[in-house]
């Protein structure tokens, strides 16, 4: 990872470790960053991720629902990206999360 002091590449950075096909929690980035209480934080690093070659899709709340859908261009891309690594996703929500759920603080 290289090194940096802006908090939204450092999120970036993480996010691009995240591998195909698993998920993993803003909050969970965030206290892997140190920033325990940053998880919006991280939510709005993914909003203004676009173009930046990161896996933002991969990303979702604590409970595995698809809450930044919205920021993806297209009714259901976040799902459709998701479901292209062999994600299921029912009612908007990761099914089997506790399985697929990808902490870096255990995997990096």
């Amino acid at each position: 990872m290289k090194k940096s002091d802006n908090f939204f590449e450092k999120v970036y950075d993480v996010a691009r470790l995240i591998p195909h096909g698993r998920v993993t929690s803003y909050g969970t980035i965030a206290k892997y960053l140190g920033a325990a209480r940053s998880a919006r934080m991280v939510g709005w690093a993914m909003n203004n991720s676009s173009g930046k070659e990161v896996p933002a899709h991969r990303v979702v709340n604590r409970k595995g629902i698809l809450t930044g859908k919205h920021h993806f261009d297209g009714t259901n891309l976040m799902q459709q990206l998701l479901e292209s690594e062999g994600v299921e996703v029912l009612d908007n929500q990761i099914q089997n999360f506790e399985k697929i759920f990808w902490d870096p603080a255990k995997e990096l």
